[in-house]
């Protein structure tokens, strides 16, 4: 026989959403996937993980209906660190990302790094990436470049730009000025007066976006995405998407996870950090969540729904991390690991079917911006073990930071005592003295396998010719018209201009 046409087999990601699908009508072992990276999501966000949440039934019932992780974590606490690790296995000191890029960042995930969809695309899958990108948006580092077939998005957050949506940021950012409008006053909080982008492919679709009306349109691309790879042949098992939830059937590998914690400074607009409140750090002042790398910064909520592979109503403590998301589908894939670079990411496919519980024996946590040198490994888990060699807070809602500080010998809390981590060990008791050998070894460890790996650096200078504007000769850089326009913006005709 000879060798079936690779046809569609999709990989998907949602806010970000990843899809790969296998070709139609190809009989294989090897499973469709969906990846949904949910932004700035606290552990307590899920109800299945909170009591408190009664806002996604639905996701808890795919938990209920799949595994749920309870030790699960971001490998970063800010966004495009977590969205580089989620693509190459790898921490920011390896693959080069270590803080987030701009709006006139000329760089981004740099090119020699291979990315999950590159992977997957090589294996045959058909590769859609759907919602905020932050990894690079100008030349090269644009999504369609890193091996995604399809791309639906904005290129960045959602406060890096102006809108005409009222009520979605705190502070308000003001909206874009209407044609003809004078300077105005920047308020706080506001870090551009260009407008927010919308793209298909390299394409800007709106500018500014709609924001009221965007989850509904990434829950319609991810439909028509895996509705076109699909339409081929009508044995492919059915996918479907609501504006809530991607739901899928049998042949589907289905994972949601957050790519980091709450962000505090957006007071009550932040997610709920669950348990993980970062005590230690709160008595000193500032957040414990996003950027930091207490609990609350990249202890996040994650499920995984196959039915008929992974078990059901179970619920596990791996000590797991979005790092393995890369070598797991790579081996489901039956794909094979780019050579030459080491990754930090493990296949968990024992744990996904419930024949083991173990996961990581050492997870690193990197600075993402609260204390110490942004990027660098100052934190560490072993077992049930919580070091620090740095701490700090980053700005809570009151506008508050905690002071960045050194510990030498390093701060150690028992998680399965103190969840909260409120009270570190005394050095002088039996049980620190007796744990921080191990530590001591597995931080040496961890460094000098970081100093002789194949690291990248990305390029972070940045300049205003790549900022994505639609139309240069209007203010804020509309694409549909003036300020107030009547227009639906679902029918607006595409714009010509291109972003790179």
């Amino acid at each position: 026989m000879g060798t079936p046409p690779l046809s569609p087999r999709a990989v998907l990601v949602l806010t970000l959403v990843l899809v790969g699908l296998w070709p139609p009508c190809v009989v294989s072992r090897q499973p469709n996937f969906i990846v949904i990276l949910a932004d700035d999501v606290g552990w307590g966000d899920l109800g299945a993980n909170w009591a408190e949440t009664k806002e996604t039934p639905h996701l808890d019932q795919l938990a209920a209906e799949g595994t749920r992780f309870v030790d699960f974590h971001s490998a970063a606490s800010t966004c495009s660190p977590s969205r580089a690790s989620l693509l190459t296995g790898r921490l920011g000191v390896r693959n080069g990302v270590t803080h987030n890029f701009a709006i006139s960042s000329l760089g981004g995930l740099p090119l020699n790094e291979t990315t999950l969809a590159e992977v997957l695309r090589g294996a045959g899958y058909s590769t859609g990436a759907i919602g905020k990108w932050h990894l690079g948006h100008h030349g090269h580092h644009h999504p369609n470049s890193r091996g995604f077939d399809y791309y639906f998005g904005i290129p960045y957050s959602h406060d890096m730009g102006c809108t005409d949506t009222p009520g979605y940021n705190l502070p308000p950012c003001p909206p874009c000025p209407g044609h003809g409008t004078a300077a105005r006053v920047v308020r706080k909080d506001c870090y551009t007066e260009v407008a927010l982008p919308l793209l298909e492919n390299v394409t800007i679709v709106q500018q500014p976006v709609e924001l009221g009306s965007l989850a509904r349109r990434y829950a319609e691309e991810a439909e028509h995405f895996m509705q076109r790879a699909s339409v081929t042949c009508p044995c492919l098992p059915p996918l479907w998407v609501s504006p809530v939830v991607l739901v899928s059937l049998t042949g589907t590998f289905l994972s949601l996870a957050g790519d980091n914690g709450p962000w505090a400074q957006k007071c009550e607009l932040a997610g709920r950090l669950g348990p993980f409140v970062g005590a230690w750090q709160r008595q000193r002042g500032g957040s414990s969540a996003k950027q930091t790398t207490w609990e609350g910064g990249h202890r996040v909520p994650a499920l995984v729904y196959w039915p008929g592979r992974v078990p059901a109503r179970r619920t596990s403590q791996a000590l797991l991390s979005i790092l393995d998301i890369f070598p797991t589908l790579v081996a489901l894939a039956g794909a094979a690991l780019p050579p030459n670079r080491h990754f930090d990411g493990l296949d968990v496919s024992p744990v996904l079917f419930g024949w083991s519980d173990v996961g990581h024996k050492v997870l690193l946590h990197p600075n993402s911006g609260a204390a110490g040198k942004v990027g660098e490994i100052e934190a560490l888990r072993l077992a049930q073990y919580k070091a620090f060699y740095t701490t700090g807070g980053a700005m809570a809602c009151d506008g508050s930071t905690g002071p960045a500080q050194q510990h030498h010998p390093p701060l150690i809390f028992n998680l399965d005592r103190d969840i909260q981590e409120q009270e570190p060990l005394d050095v002088a008791s039996r049980e620190y003295q007796a744990v921080l050998p191990a530590i001591s070894r597995a931080y040496a460890q961890a460094l000098q396998d970081i100093a002789a790996d194949n690291v990248s650096v990305a390029d972070y200078s940045q300049d205003p010719a790549a900022i994505p504007c639609c139309n240069v000769q209007h203010v804020g850089c509309r694409c549909h018209g003036a300020h107030g326009t009547t227009q639906d913006p679902h029918v607006e005709k595409r714009t010509p201009w291109l972003c790179l």
